[in-house]
């Protein structure tokens, strides 16, 4: 399993921009997918986005889709998330996921192998 932490959470206005990175480590991880995953209190855990081993797709939830873009660099092992057009039901705990899927950019939560610790980001309205 590859060991996995992320990175720039916190506090914006709605209408602001962060940007979330994993760091990975340990693993096969130009083999993987990777995605985001979120958890807001009282609702279920979503995939937001995702992204194809080669970096060659992308997939996103609806909720998201034009707001956010994943990207990733296997030569440093790192994963993105750049969120744009922040939303107060933007909050949640997001969190790093590795899936070893390479047919398709989506994963779904059954594949996901490896989490990071996740980080908190707060969206005010």
């Amino acid at each position: 399993q590859v060991h996995l932490i992320e990175s720039g959470g916190g506090w914006v206005q709605a209408g602001g921009s962060l940007r979330l990175s994993c760091a990975a480590s340990g693993g096969r991880f130009s083999s993987d997918n990777m995605g985001w995953v979120r958890k807001a209190p009282g609702k279920e855990r979503e995939v937001v986005a995702s992204i194809k081993w080669s970096g060659s797709a992308a997939d996103y939830a609806a909720s998201v889709r034009g707001r956010f873009t994943i990207s990733r660099d296997n030569t440093k092992e790192m994963v993105y998330l750049q969120m744009d057009k922040m939303k107060p039901e933007d909050t949640a705990v997001y969190y790093c996921a590795a899936a070893p899927v390479t047919y398709r950019a989506a994963i779904r939560l059954a594949e996901i192998s490896s989490w990071g610790q996740g980080t908190q980001v707060t969206v005010s309205s």
